[in-house]
């Protein structure tokens, strides 16, 4: 009795971390999404923490939703006209990522995302839809509060939903990389090389994106790079970095967003992000899904070149790899063949 209630005060005491820690991450990477904010301090054309909300909930599951809830309570409690509008708000944002979790589960979502379907679940299911339900309950909860005008509904809309998207889109991504990194084994020195080469030119790029010379384009061949030489685990984190530096551009006013207003930069910002991020998510779905082609067919070439072998000398019994006779397993004596 004693065991049980201490493993029961353990789970508990565990799951009341990871909520707390949801929270706090949720709660800090809004502070550094809102240094960007466009309409009211309130929206921005990057959202992390609705990559952060999916991320954990594909990690973690279901059970850590308080988490998110409380992070966003904290980020809006400060920033809603009223109490009642920050609640309408918070339950959106609640309800975005755990309705893009569902969405992904049912579509058989794997977290390596190492698949085509993968790519395009977390870009149509996870981004796209499930981001519908932040956008509008948080853009129709300011207009009925009267904080937004009768034409500033859409605009604001627009700009809530896109940003939620590509915070999924950027940001879950390289939490899934993170949450499964390990030191690759038997790594040559050139691929380390090679590693530090892509980190170096994704800086370079950077500052060129930020300069006054319109040179957004320069990322998509990075991009592309990444994407064939490390699949997600070097495209996730290119596309985020592309992603970024482009908002700070647009941010400035530098580069293809200088002398323009905000409706045109937010079109440029968000079809740049939107492409850089497809870009990297499909291309990198689509050549690990051929490397594993390749590797299955190298493994069933060496099996047919095994049975050859085998038949060349005369041994003729067929041989199912990776099974066991259940007498076997059991410790009694194998049936023999007559």
């Amino acid at each position: 009795m004693a065991f049980a209630r201490h493993e029961r005060l353990r789970h508990s005491g565990s799951a009341a971390l990871e909520i707390c820690v949801i929270a706090a991450l949720y709660f800090g990477s809004a502070k550094v999404g809102l240094l960007q904010q466009l309409v009211r301090s309130q929206v921005t054309p990057l959202w992390p923490p609705s990559g952060i909300a999916v991320a954990s909930l594909l990690l973690r599951g279901r059970r850590v939703w308080p988490g998110i809830a409380l992070g966003a309570f904290l980020v809006n409690v400060s920033l809603g006209p009223s109490l009642p509008a920050v609640l309408a708000i918070v339950a959106g944002n609640t309800l975005a990522p755990v309705c893009s979790y569902e969405l992904l589960r049912r579509a058989g979502f794997r977290n390596a995302m190492d698949r085509l379907r993968d790519a395009l679940a977390l870009i149509f299911l996870g981004a796209f839809t499930g981001m519908l339900v932040s956008s509008t309950t948080g853009s129709a909860t300011l207009a009925l509060a009267g904080v937004l005008g009768p034409g500033d509904f859409w605009p604001t809309w627009s700009v809530w939903w896109t940003g939620d998207a590509m915070g999924v889109l950027v940001v879950t991504p390289v939490l899934l990389v993170l949450s499964s990194a390990h030191r690759p084994k038997d790594a040559p020195p050139s691929r380390w090389v090679e590693g530090l080469l892509l980190v170096a030119a994704t800086v370079g790029v950077g500052f060129l994106e930020t300069s006054r010379a319109s040179l957004l384009f320069l990322g998509i061949p990075l991009l592309i790079w990444a994407a064939f030489r490390f699949q997600l685990a070097g495209a996730a984190p290119c596309a985020l970095a592309v992603s970024t530096f482009a908002i700070i551009a647009a941010a400035r006013g530098s580069g293809p967003f200088h002398g323009h207003d905000l409706l045109t930069n937010m079109i440029t910002l968000q079809a740049f992000n939107g492409s850089a991020a497809l870009t990297a998510l499909l291309l990198a779905a689509v050549v690990s899904e051929r490397n594993q082609t390749q590797q299955e067919i190298a493994r069933a070439c060496g099996q047919l070149a095994d049975m050859v072998a085998r038949m060349a000398t005369g041994d003729l019994r067929p041989t199912l790899p990776h099974r066991h006779d259940e007498r076997e397993e059991q410790g009694g004596e194998a049936p023999r063949r007559a």
